[in-house]
Parts: C-alpha cells; sequence; structure tokens
C-alpha cells in the first residue's frame, strides 16, 4: 500500500482534472500562509512599535481580504477533491463491476462474489478519506513548507535552519507509525472479507443447513467473525490515536524550539520585531500541514486498502479474446485437443491434455472426479477462460475456425448454457424465461416448461436468487431457457442433480429431443442415468 497509489488515475482518468486543480489551489493556499503571516506580524509591530494604529486601517483591511481568500479557497479545494473522490470510485465500480460479470461464470472465481459485493458497495467509500482529506493535505504539506522555508530564508536564517532540521522527524515518525497502521488495516480488511464471505455463504445456503439441523449453528459463527472485525477496528483506531499523540508533540518541541532561538535573540537585540514575530507566525505553519497529513493518512488507510483490494481483482489475467468473426448458422461440432489450464497451488493442470469431440446430434456426456477439470473445460468452451495449451476448433458445415477468433459475444449468442445454478430473477416464470428469447410467445414458453418437466404455469412468481423454488425446479426452468433458445450447441453441467427417477428421465428426454433436432450436446455429470442415455461418455482423469 503506497502513500500515493499512481494506479488510482491510471484506473480512474476521469478525476485527473479535478486533481489538477487541487493542486493548483494547494499551492495558492500556500502563497496565502506566507502573505497572511507577514502582514499580520508588520501589523502587530506596528502597533507595538509605534503605540498607535496609524496606517494600521488599510493592513487590517488587506488581512481580511487574504483570510477571507484563503477560506475560499481551502472550500474550493475540498470540493475539488470531492469531485475526483466521486468520479474515481464512479470509475472504479464500474470496472468493478464489468470485471465481476466477465468472471461470473467462471467456477474459479466463485468464491470472490463477496468480496466484489463489499468492494462495490460501501469499501470504496473509504476512498473519500484518501481524497478529500489526505491528497489535499498531501499537496499542502509539500507547498506550504517550501514557500514558509523560502520567506524564513529572507527575513531569519537561523530559524529557517532550525525548522529544516526539525522538520524531517514528522515524516520519518510518519513512515515508522504508517507501517504499523498498514498492518492493522490489513487485518482489518481480512477480517471484513471474512465476515463477507461467511455471511454471504450461510445466506445462500440457509436452507440445506436448516434441512440438515445445522441452521441454528450459525448466528455464533458469524458472531464470531463480526467480533473478530470489531476487535482489529478497535486495534486500527488505538493505532491512530497514538501516532497523532506523537505527531503532535514531535511538532510542538519543534515550534518551540525555534519561539525560544526568536525570544533569545529579542532579548540580546540582535532580531527586530518585526522579524521575530513572522518567524513565530510562520514555524508552526511549517509544520501543521505534516502534523495533518499523519492524521488523515488514518482516514485515507482503509481506502487505500480497498483500493489495492479492487486493484488485485481488476488486474486478474483476463481472457484474451480478441476475435471478430461471426458465428454462421448451421449444424456445428467442436473439437478440444490437448486442453490444459493451470490452477494456483496445483502442480498438475486439470484438465490436462484433455481431448473432446461434439458432434451434431449426438449426446456426449463429460465425467470423471471432482478436480479433474470437468469444470474448466466448460470454461474453456464458453470462452471465459483461456487454456495454458491446446485448441478449440468449431466446425460448421464446411467451414471451421478456432474459437479465438470468434467474436465472444457472437458465440454466446449461439450456444445454449446451463450452470449447476442457474440465475433466476425476482419476478414471473416468464420473466425468467424470455431472458433467452425475448420474443417467444407463451404457448412457446408453456411448451419449454413442459418438456423441462415443470407444471407450465408461466406467471408463477418467483423471488431473487429463485427464492420460492426447490433446487430441482431452479435446475429445470435452466433447462427450459436453454431449450427455449434452440441453438445449435447445449452446454448442461449437472441438469439432473436433486431429481428424482422420473422427472430425470423426463428432463433426459428433452435433452435427447434437442439433439435430435441437430444440436450438439454435452453434459457434464456423474449420475449413472444420464451416462447410460448418452452416445458417448468422455471421462478425465
Amino acid at each position: 500500500m503506497k502513500p500515493v497509489d499512481p494506479r488510482l488515475f491510471t484506473a480512474a482518468r476521469g478525476s485527473v482534472p479535478a486533481m489538477v486543480v487541487t493542486v493548483a489551489l494547494g499551492a495558492a493556499v500556500g502563497v496565502l500562509v506566507v502573505v497572511q503571516a507577514t502582514l499580520l506580524a508588520t501589523a502587530i509591530a506596528r502597533v507595538i512599535d509605534h503605540g498607535g494604529g496609524d496606517g494600521l486601517v488599510p493592513l487590517l483591511v488587506v488581512l481580511a481580504s487574504v483570510v477571507a481568500a484563503r477560506a475560499l479557497i481551502a472550500w474550493a479545494q475540498e470540493a475539488s477533491s470531492q469531485r475526483a473522490a466521486a468520479i474515481a470510485k464512479s470509475e472504479l465500480r464500474r470496472q468493478l463491476v464489468e470485471r465481476s460479470a466477465s468472471i461470473a461464470a467462471d467456477p474459479s472465481q466463485a468464491a470472490r462474489r463477496a468480496e466484489v459485493a463489499s468492494l462495490a458497495g460501501g469499501g470504496l467509500d473509504a476512498l473519500d478519506g484518501y481524497f478529500g482529506k489526505y491528497l489535499p493535505q498531501l499537496i499542502l504539506a509539500v507547498v506550504v513548507p517550501i514557500a514558509v522555508l523560502l520567506q524564513l530564508f529572507r527575513t531569519d536564517l537561523t530559524s529557517a535552519i532550525t525548522v529544516i532540521v526539525t522538520l524531517p522527524l514528522i515524516p520519518i515518525f510518519m513512515v515508522l507509525v504508517g507501517r504499523m497502521t498498514e498492518r492493522a488495516n490489513a487485518r482489518r480488511w481480512d477480517a471484513l472479507a471474512r465476515l463477507s464471505h461467511h455471511f454471504l455463504d450461510v445466506v445462500e445456503g440457509m436452507p440445506t443447513l436448516r434441512a440438515f439441523g445445522r441452521g441454528s449453528a450459525q448466528p455464533e459463527l458469524v458472531a464470531a467473525s463480526a467480533d473478530r472485525y470489531r476487535t482489529t477496528t478497535m486495534a486500527t483506531l488505538r493505532v491512530a490515536f497514538l501516532s497523532s499523540l506523537v505527531l503532535e508533540l514531535l511538532a510542538t518541541i519543534s515550534v518551540a524550539l525555534v519561539a525560544v532561538g526568536v525570544g533569545l535573540r529579542l532579548v540580546d537585540g540582535g532580531l527586530d520585531l518585526r522579524t521575530g514575530l513572522l518567524a513565530i507566525l510562520l514555524a508552526p505553519e511549517a509544520y501543521l500541514p505534516l502534523r495533518q497529513v499523519g492524521a488523515h493518512y488514518h482516514s485515507s488507510a482503509a481506502g487505500l486498502a480497498a483500493a489495492e483490494r479492487a486493484f488485485a481483482l481488476l488486474e486478474l489475467e483476463p481472457v484474451r479474446h480478441d476475435g471478430r468473426a461471426g458465428v454462421p448458422t448451421g449444424p456445428m461440432s467442436v473439437t478440444m485437443t490437448a486442453i490444459s489450464v493451470r490452477h494456483p497451488g496445483r502442480e498438475r493442470p486439470a484438465p490436462d491434455h484433455a481431448d473432446l469431440v461434439v458432434r451434431s446430434g449426438e449426446v456426449v456426456a463429460l465425467a470423471g472426479p471432482s478436480g479433474t477439470g470437468k469444470s474448466s473445460m466448460l470454461a474453456v468452451l464458453l470462452g471465459l477462460r483461456s487454456p495454458d495449451s491446446g485448441s478449440v476448433i468449431i466446425g460448421i458445415g464446411d467451414a471451421s475456425l478456432s474459437l479465438a477468433d470468434v467474436e465472444l459475444a457472437a458465440w454466446h449468442r449461439s450456444i445454449s448454457w446451463v450452470d449447476q445454478q442457474p440465475y433466476v430473477m425476482a419476478g414471473t416464470l416468464a420473466d425468467n424465461l424470455r431472458i433467452a428469447r425475448p420474443a417467444a410467445s407463451d404457448d412457446e414458453l408453456r411448451e419449454a416448461l413442459r418438456r423441462a418437466g415443470l407444471p407450465d404455469a408461466i406467471d408463477r412468481t418467483v423471488g431473487h436468487d429463485a427464492v420460492g423454488l426447490s433446487a430441482g425446479e431452479r435446475r429445470r426452468l435452466g433447462l427450459a431457457r436453454a431449450l427455449l433458445r434452440r441453438a445449435s450447441l447445449v452446454l448442461l453441467d449437472e441438469p439432473t442433480a436433486g431429481l428424482d427417477a422420473a422427472t430425470e428421465d423426463d428432463v433426459l428426454a428433452a435433452v435427447r429431443a434437442e439433439s435430435d433436432r441437430g444440436a450438439a450436446v454435452l453434459v457434464v455429470s456423474h449420475r449413472p442415468a444420464v451416462l447410460r442415455a448418452a452416445d458417448r461418455v468422455v471421462t478425465l482423469r
């Protein structure tokens, strides 16, 4: 985690103009700080030296104007930085949603759903502190000390040297404290990620947990995760409070050194009153921005930690699919040759140099023990993962082309795919079926439901994520959607899991009807009835 992460501005280019305005306003503030201190020192010295207010009114008017201008610029700087934060969060959220949509169907990325939800939801809101407070203060921490030192070199060399010697102490201690803060925020974010994953798994799996009598144990486990998050959050706050104390103490001692030196020289007569007052007024202004950078760093650390996780997702190796070719209509065959997919933490690829051929008019079953790469073969065939080795050739009539040369959207329009947990949105069964064919008639919808073994009540209402449907009904709804699509290639992942024997026979009859009309059908399954019904069985080992 870097204090200034250039990836934020690379990923959120729209925020750069607002940050340029913020930098320019910060430079103006630095100039006004010096002008304000000079005017104030001149006014005080004139009153003390001359014992009256002759010529003081114009000076006070200018001073009031400078103070007002400084307040106005500070407001404008905060407004521009908040605009930069809003733009950056919007662009990062859009990129996260686009990336999550591209990996949503990849089985290996299923565990990232909770992390994407927590980041795109409230996680990136922590960037408000980074853009709104930390970055503007960081600009002031560079501009203001330079302006103060230039003025001190012109007026009081001794005070300037004192400030130069003591000023680096604050950044040094900021770095030491910042490392502690980084570790504390990393632990805090890990605790939040675990809590998000656990809570999502519990909510999604509650019907299954209750069915097996394990639902009552989950509140205690969620409470334990929440308690770990509370503990790490309090530890982070303790570091923040202690670091503020250290930085305040260092700045106070440094200002005191300047003030003591100025006081001794005023007593000895080696320094005039105006110069001494100017040095005393400017010294705190040199340390103040650095002190506040340390304080605001903690409010930005959570945002930086969230951004770090967001970039870890955005920087996942994308699927290289630069093809632009369309997909001709007609009977289709697919030939997968020597497909290998490597997974992090595993020595051997899965699948490992696997071959698979699916021809028009046949049903092919893909079987094998868990972990042999069946889901990865589907992900490669769907274009959601690039194989580490091997090729996928599509044959349509007399034409053949590589999947890498095909436009991904066109490829997806020409196939049907049913996941183990088909997507179901809140609405009627008709609404969910028309995802496949928006122009389908009610009779076609009823026919698709009948063939999939579901009652043809197309007006039946279901909730988000299949609330109101059993696991078997959810799979049959996904199958009905695939049947309605009438694609040339049909991919099914465990379509009969959880079904009774009679319903399984109905589903297999519908699958066979798809191959009879000329579709190439690939079924991933362990079920003996599915393997018996297939024309060929390909087993991964």
